[in-house]
């Protein structure tokens, strides 16, 4: 059985502790709200078919809104107009190019010297940490701020305000795939307030700036300032708030003896390759992603009517396949296949090799971590360590 399996039962699932508590399902799902596929040949091809299975419900809130929290998100100008993720529409293609523009193999090869010297500055600093007080958070320590800066400088945008922003990622993350109560909610759509009003200065900014950014590029594609925001919103967030989680379970996975490669081993780059790839089939960051019919169509022999809401599982379904595609599904696939998906497998790659390198002697410290377990995200919250 696969560890995403074996871990998290149903896709989603929460828990009240570490790994070794209770698994509570989903209540989205154990209420029926999706249709669950979990086999990779038809979770490929609905991810082929967008005109039967739509996007326009990947970025709704898992946990409708409540009227107070919507009142916070109309006070600070909060728009999500489909452009990516969630945009079924002929534009898709011509956006999509303008982005990918900012992500092609030649340039994501070019910054690896960029990724492991922001790697090694955190790692280093890892290290002194661990010397003068005996522990270390490795999620907070290399896997946050790294992804965060590299993000931002590929799209030509000012690196500032990381802290910040990592902690508005995890917060919008919980509003639109967690189950908040109304006070925890309204807590959330405060800060999703507030990243969205920074968010719209940093628009307005990059777009009357001289320098090449993603921002002025989509401007004069023709997007507007809400289309703007709303592409930045979501790709502010997934293009690093995932790579920092991919980051941590690798990290954990390799400390708790679980990874297919040891903590020596990925201290080459083949070894902490193999580790996150390892990860991304069996528990990615991103195990599951959501689409809706469109209208009625036939899928596996069966007519399934129009709005029929999809759940797809992308890993933790190649049981016994070591093949090095195992975890192609882990980015998705066909027109809406992520972007950053090089980038985000060399980032891993890269901060997990440089933290076994420069912590060669650790293991885990204390209780189990407890995790981040939202419908489409998931990840150890800390990594703590202390000296082997």
């Amino acid at each position: 059985m696969s560890r995403t399996a074996g871990a998290t039962g149903t896709p989603g699932a929460t828990r009240t502790s570490g790994e070794s508590g209770t698994a509570s399902p989903n209540p989205s799902i154990a209420a029926g709200t999706y249709r669950v596929l979990r086999d990779p040949a038809t979770v490929r091809e609905v991810l082929h078919r967008p005109d039967d299975f739509s996007p326009a419900n990947a970025l709704t809130a898992v946990t409708p809104l409540s009227s107070a929290s919507l009142r916070v998100l109309r006070a600070a100008g909060f728009a999500l107009p489909p452009v990516l993720a969630s945009n079924a529409t002929p534009a898709h293609a011509g956006i999509r190019r303008v982005v990918a523009g900012f992500f092609t193999p030649a340039t994501v090869a070019g910054i690896e010297p960029r990724i492991r010297a922001l790697a090694r500055a955190a790692t280093g600093a890892a290290a002194g940490e661990l010397r003068t007080n005996g522990t270390v958070d490795l999620v907070r320590a290399v896997a946050g701020e790294p992804p965060a800066m590299m993000m931002l400088e590929m799209l030509g945008l000012p690196a500032r305000d990381v802290p910040q922003l990592k902690a508005w990622s995890r917060d919008s993350l919980e509003l639109f795939w967690g189950w908040p109560d109304e006070d925890r909610q309204l807590h959330l759509a405060r800060s999703a307030g507030d990243f969205y009003r920074w968010l719209r200065d940093l628009v307005r900014a990059a777009v009357a700036a001289p320098e090449r950014n993603l921002f002025r590029s989509l401007a004069e594609h023709g997007l507007s300032t809400p289309e703007l925001c709303s592409m930045g919103y979501f790709l502010l967030i997934a293009g690093q708030e995932t790579t920092s989680q991919l980051i941590g379970t690798t990290l954990y996975r390799l400390l708790d003896g679980t990874s297919a490669s040891s903590w020596h081993e990925a201290a080459t780059s083949t070894g902490a390759t193999a580790a996150v790839r390892g990860v991304l089939a069996g528990e990615s960051s991103v195990p599951t992603w959501r689409r809706v019919t469109a209208n009625p169509t036939w899928l596996d022999g069966e007519l399934l009517p129009a709005g029929a809401e999809i759940l797809l599982e992308l890993t933790g379904n190649h049981d016994d396949d070591a093949r090095p595609t195992a975890y192609s599904l882990a980015f998705g696939s066909g027109i809406h296949r992520c972007l950053g998906a090089k980038l985000a497998e060399l980032e891993a790659a890269v901060v997990v090799q440089e933290t076994a390198a420069a912590l060669p002697a650790v293991a885990l410290s204390g209780a189990a971590p407890a995790w981040t377990r939202l419908l489409s995200f998931q990840s150890p919250r800390a990594v703590l360590v202390s000296p082997r």
